[in-house]
């Protein structure tokens, strides 16, 4: 799976209301799932994952400046790229299994990062938007966003144009 989208879903349960309550939504909740399965059968999880990606843009979108990229607002090829990879894993099990509680997406979120990247709280420059492909790149995302979840606080990496 796609190591964007991982981290994408990953962090996005991991903000809900549930779990660390960064926003008020509970799309990957149980109850969720049983309002939106009878009006969105077919697309399900599409539905949950735009929920909580909206939702996290708005809480993101807050903190940053405007034209600033984060792991919530990406350039529109991206998006799209992701919205499709997304439609792709409806029966894939691997992604219930990292979001089937808190401290299973903990560890799938401790696995994208690097050994020795160093976790920050706020707002944090990880680069400009042209490395969002590489693994440095994404591995300090994910650091800085497990080491907010771990220490109670906040954090939102963002890239510049």
């Amino acid at each position: 799976m796609n190591f964007l989208l991982q981290m994408r879903l990953v962090i996005g349960f991991l903000g809900e209301q549930a779990q660390f309550g960064w926003w008020p939504t509970a799309f990957f909740e149980s109850s969720s799932k049983l309002f939106l399965a009878p009006v969105l059968p077919k697309t399900l999880r599409l539905a949950q994952y735009h929920g909580v990606v909206e939702a996290a843009r708005r809480l993101h979108d807050e903190h940053l400046n405007l034209g600033s990229f984060h792991l919530f607002r990406l350039p529109e090829e991206v998006e799209q790229d992701l919205h499709c990879l997304v439609q792709g894993t409806e029966g894939d099990g691997s992604i219930a299994e990292m979001l089937q509680s808190r401290a299973a997406a903990l560890d799938a979120l401790q696995r994208l990062t690097a050994a020795d990247a160093p976790g920050s709280v706020g707002p944090i420059a990880v680069g400009p938007i042209a490395t969002l492909n590489q693994t440095d790149t994404l591995q300090q995302i994910a650091a800085a966003y497990w080491s907010a979840f771990s220490q109670g606080a906040k954090t939102y990496p963002y890239l510049v144009p």
